[in-house]
């Protein structure tokens, strides 16, 4: 019995060290309680063995870290709000930039962050301090869209979700970084006939900016920052997916400020008229399973597909265009992949008549291509319900990337608020 508990104790050891976490950090990604540190401590010193359930979980975990940033010097330091996935950690990071902090409240995704980056991203962003952020030379947030979408009651400032930008405001308010990128779904810039978004620019670019009402929730660090002026010199545009090699016809606005004082001369309205000429053909086919080879529980039962066939009559009989969408791997690119596909898989169902099937849904793995994450991205830390949440509500990877490597190349231009290097 001493000899399982001592190799019970080595291996938990190993993996958690393997993984990059601390014993608070291996609980949560265990999903444990509020005293899983405690057991997990124990767990390392021998004092008691884990279940044999959660000993085969432990050693099932894959401890293979495909994005673990282990270089000693880097160009600049950004964090990552928001972070999903990581989906805009990624790029950031290939252009030689280190990730000093990280925040994310879904206990799944950051599952799935720590998965791949060897980190565990921290909580709500709410309940953070200021202080308690590293100073940084970029900060980046694909602040929650929920409350913008086109999915949704499109709320806005009346939604908690849609707050989360004054916690940006409160953080650019108190670090001033050089640069920021903020993502979100292109409804927001009609939302409200253009106010809410004027309402971030203002704030952004220290303009008169309205009086917030005291009712809209946000913390009170954040509404104690509302006073404070800011000075970014910003632009936005709204990008589709599938001009930069991804078959996803997917729109996002995407913000884009650098501090007047640090970087005067950049001229980002150019930065985003060069964006807006790239225009990549795609396939959707280039990043399909073949369907022979997908797993039959992908493929929809006969009475999903009946409910789908049966509302997509009834939306036609009323005039509109809402239904069920099919796809094959000829076709250019599919629809927006949304965190509700885990549901039905509605808006993007692919044919399987060369095989004499009901029509599919994406698999995780398909998912992650058509938002342009690499192949070494792991997938499996979750459920398929999950990871189809996740990849809903991420990023396509190929747009940030092309944002990154021109707004990098200012950060190397001028003052800068931090030396560059590890500190």
């Amino acid at each position: 019995m001493l000899d399982q508990i001592q190799s019970a104790s080595i291996t938990i050891r190993q993996k958690r060290e393997a993984l990059g976490l601390n014993q608070r950090e291996f609980a949560e990604f265990l999903g444990m309680g509020p005293c899983g540190e405690r057991t997990v401590s124990g767990w390392e010193r021998g004092e008691h063995r884990p279940s044999t359930s959660k000993l085969e979980l432990v050693r099932s975990l894959d401890v293979r870290i495909p994005f673990k940033d282990t270089r000693r010097k880097h160009s600049f330091r950004f964090i990552d709000l928001f972070a999903g996935i990581g989906g805009i950690r990624l790029p950031f990071q290939e252009a030689g930039g280190k990730c000093v902090f990280t925040s994310e409240w879904d206990k799944f995704s950051k599952k799935t962050y720590a998965s791949n980056f060897g980190e565990l991203p921290d909580g709500d962003i709410t309940a953070i301090s200021t202080s308690d952020i590293p100073e940084h030379d970029v900060l980046l947030a694909g602040f929650p869209c929920q409350a913008f979408s086109q999915a949704g009651l499109k709320q806005g400032f009346n939604d908690t979700r849609g707050t989360m930008f004054f916690e940006i405001q409160r953080i650019l308010a108190a670090h001033r970084p050089k640069a920021f990128l903020l993502e979100n779904v292109k409804q927001l810039k009609g939302h409200d006939c253009g106010r809410t978004l004027k309402t971030i620019l203002s704030t952004l670019r220290g303009e008169n900016v309205p009086e917030i009402p005291s009712d809209i929730p946000m913390s009170e660090e954040a509404r104690r920052s509302l006073g404070t002026k800011l000075n970014y010199n910003v632009d936005f545009r709204v990008l589709r997916a599938n001009n930069f090699g991804v078959p996803q016809k997917r729109e996002r606005i995407y913000i884009v400020g650098f501090d007047r004082d640090l970087a005067p001369d950049v001229d980002i309205k150019a930065m985003f008229d060069e964006l807006e000429k790239e225009q990549a053909k795609t396939r959707l086919g280039d990043v399909l399973e073949g369907n022979a080879s997908v797993d039959p529980k992908y493929t929809i039962s006969d009475r999903l597909l009946a409910g789908h066939e049966r509302r997509r009559r009834e939306h036609e009989a009323k005039g509109n265009g809402f239904g069920y969408s099919l796809f094959n791997a000829d076709s250019p690119y599919c629809n927006t992949i949304s965190a509700r596909y885990y549901k039905d898989g509605s808006e993007i169902l692919i044919d399987q008549s060369d095989i004499g099937r009901n029509p599919r849904k994406l698999t995780p793995r398909e998912c992650a291509r058509i938002q342009g994450f690499p192949e070494e991205f792991n997938v499996d830390a979750v459920s398929d319900a999950q990871a189809y949440r996740q990849f809903g509500n991420s990023v396509s990877v190929p747009v940030i990337r092309a944002i990154a490597n021109r707004m990098t190349q200012h950060l190397a231009e001028g003052p800068v608020r931090r030396t560059g290097t590890d500190g």
